[in-house]
């Protein structure tokens, strides 16, 4: 929430550009991850159509015609299959969201930058002391 509200004070071209990328990248991860839960409940109600005919059905394997197995048994491989392609999607558009979020650290970084100057390096910690709440103290 804060980088975005930083960025809004830069008023380059390449801000509006990475704002719009990174809302169409949210926007379509949260459709895969839609696609994904529709999967996952799918191939959850074709196990329990089967767990209903192995528990409840008499001579299940038997009484049932094999084509109504063969679907169900095609249908619950592809929808893994499915699940498994959106979570690898998923992880991509997760690499391009970051990459976007990482460019726009940079922009705010240098309109700080800018606006304050370069920041103050942070002072470097001995090896036999710790920095807390404002006081050093020697560890033993």
């Amino acid at each position: 929430m804060f980088l975005a509200q930083s960025i809004r004070y830069d008023e380059s071209a390449r801000r509006q550009e990475l704002t719009e990328e990174i809302v169409q990248i949210q926007r379509d991860a949260r459709c895969i991850r839609r696609a994904m839960w529709l999967m996952a409940i799918l191939a959850a109600l074709v196990v329990l159509g089967l767990g209903y005919g192995v528990i409840l059905v008499d001579n299940f394997p038997n009484n049932v015609p094999q084509f109504i197995l063969n679907i169900f048994s095609v249908l619950t491989v592809s929808w893994l299959i499915c699940i498994l392609a959106f979570a690898g999607l998923g992880m991509v558009y997760r690499r391009k969201l970051d990459r976007r979020r990482e460019e726009c650290r940079q922009i705010v970084t240098r309109l700080l930058e800018s606006r304050l100057g370069k920041a103050a390096a942070m002072p470097s910690q001995d090896a036999g002391t710790i920095v807390s709440a404002g006081r050093m103290r020697a560890t033993s």
